[in-house]
């Protein structure tokens, strides 16, 4: 198989990694009330955090990031970066909209991270220094996501990562599109702050 043709299978794997929610997973093992019919509906870290249940919180975040790392390297060592970014946005998109919950999943941003951090380290850690830095000053866990990601992929083509900020535009926008209720909320005022049950 030549490499170019594993991109299709890439993005498969990809997309089955992304899919596995472990926010879901982890809080049914807890023994929570369901993850999808508190605050958000989402099922990421975020959103587990509203269960007052932070240990659980901070395994999603992990779990969800590692993920995304995981389908990235394991597609990069198997056919190389084409097919490691090829993964990244199926990951990507298997947790915003993983078949088993019927296309809707999370908000992307652990995911993001883990993408990141398993094509370019650098850049996730910008990721998350932008996001501290956001949600320190403001509280707010969608509008440090937003500012994150809006920033990354400048800072990738601005290093002369050109594909890896091309992919990273096409993630941002899609973690805008997850976020445009949060959005709404955000332009209101009516946005629910880090460590705020709903």
């Amino acid at each position: 198989m030549g490499l170019d043709a594993f991109l299709p299978l890439a993005f498969v794997i990809g997309y089955l990694f992304g899919s596995i929610p472990f926010g879901l997973i982890l809080t049914r093992l807890a023994g929570t009330q369901d993850l999808r019919s508190i605050g958000s509906g989402s099922i990421g870290a975020t959103n587990v955090l509203r269960t007052g249940r932070k240990g659980l919180a901070a395994a999603t975040l992990l779990f969800d990031a590692l993920k995304g790392t995981a389908a990235v390297v394991i597609a990069g060592t198997i056919a190389g970066p084409n097919a490691a970014m090829v993964a990244g946005l199926g990951a990507f998109l298997g947790h915003l909209f993983p078949v088993w919950l019927k296309f809707n999943g999370g908000k992307g941003v652990a995911v993001y991270i883990g993408i990141l951090l398993g094509l370019f380290w650098p850049a996730a850690v910008v990721f998350c220094l932008l996001w501290l830095a956001t949600a320190f000053t403001t509280r707010y866990s969608s509008l440090s996501a937003l500012v994150a990601s809006f920033i990354t992929p400048m800072f990738l083509w601005w290093f002369g990562h050109l594909a890896l900020a091309a992919l990273g535009a096409v993630l941002t926008l899609l973690l805008f599109y997850a976020h445009r209720e949060n959005i709404k909320r955000l332009q209101a005022g009516k946005e629910s702050r880090i460590g705020e049950k709903t």
